[in-house]
């Protein structure tokens, strides 16, 4: 046990071991967001669409395998944030004599940037997660009016509740500018995660960066496009 300990201590100690961290986690975090949008879409199909997906999800495995998920998806986030801030300092620390003072400027305005675009995501993950998962401080727990028919079936009516949450301007607003923070950052990642991998080669790339930049695109508009058609347009309403 204490050598198995100490191989994961020297793994981790490495910049190799946490760049692979890094990625494993990121590609973890890109397939949610690109599942999650796509179960998302749904509200576009129909009330009955969504509230079978979300009926779905939280029966699987008596309630259970939807708590699995989202400690998994908990672990990665964790792992992701520690091991890139550990890898940065770790960056800084052999390179700390290497440049003038003018990178320097620009190496604190890009992690001023950095920063400010965290917290609001992380900022925008909880608030999501309160308002649609938690559902605390509203009234989405009210069975008289969040409950719908599936089958005969009474379930939550996660149609309803989606279509009153991005009616209000605010919500719709934040969420838009997070998934945008979100997806600059995917447009990015994205390449350096294969090239971690070891997937990325010179002449591959190019490639890569395109299919970042066209995935980002993807996500923007995929997700964006919900709160727009029903704050903007109405839909559903």
């Amino acid at each position: 046990m204490s050598s198995l300990l100490d191989s994961l201590s020297r793994f981790y100690a490495s910049s190799i071991g946490k760049k692979l961290l890094v990625a494993l986690s990121g590609l973890a975090l890109i397939g949610f967001v690109l599942g999650h949008m796509i179960g998302n879409l749904l509200i576009f199909a129909g009330p009955d669409a969504i509230n079978e997906y979300g009926h779905m999800l939280h029966t699987m495995g008596h309630g259970g395998l939807i708590w699995v998920a989202r400690l998994g998806l908990l672990a990665a986030v964790v792992v992701h944030i520690v091991a890139t801030i550990h890898l940065t300092r770790q960056n800084k620390a052999a390179r700390k004599d290497a440049y003038g003072k003018e990178a320097t400027r620009v190496a604190s305005s890009a992690s001023r940037i950095m920063i400010f675009s965290g917290l609001t995501i992380l900022a925008f993950v909880i608030y999501h997660l309160m308002h649609f998962t938690v559902r605390v401080g509203n009234e989405y727990n009210n069975p008289a009016l969040y409950t719908a028919m599936l089958d005969g079936q009474p379930v939550h009516n996660v149609y309803k509740m989606v279509i009153d949450g991005f009616s209000w301007a605010p919500a719709s607003v934040f969420y838009i500018i997070a998934v945008a923070l979100l997806c600059n950052h995917l447009s990015h990642g994205f390449a350096s995660l294969f090239q971690t991998l070891g997937l990325a080669t010179n002449k591959t790339w190019p490639l890569f960066q395109k299919a970042g930049h066209a995935f980002a695109l993807l996500i923007l508009v995929g997700n964006c496009s919900i709160p727009i058609a029903i704050w903007l347009f109405g839909y559903g309403r």
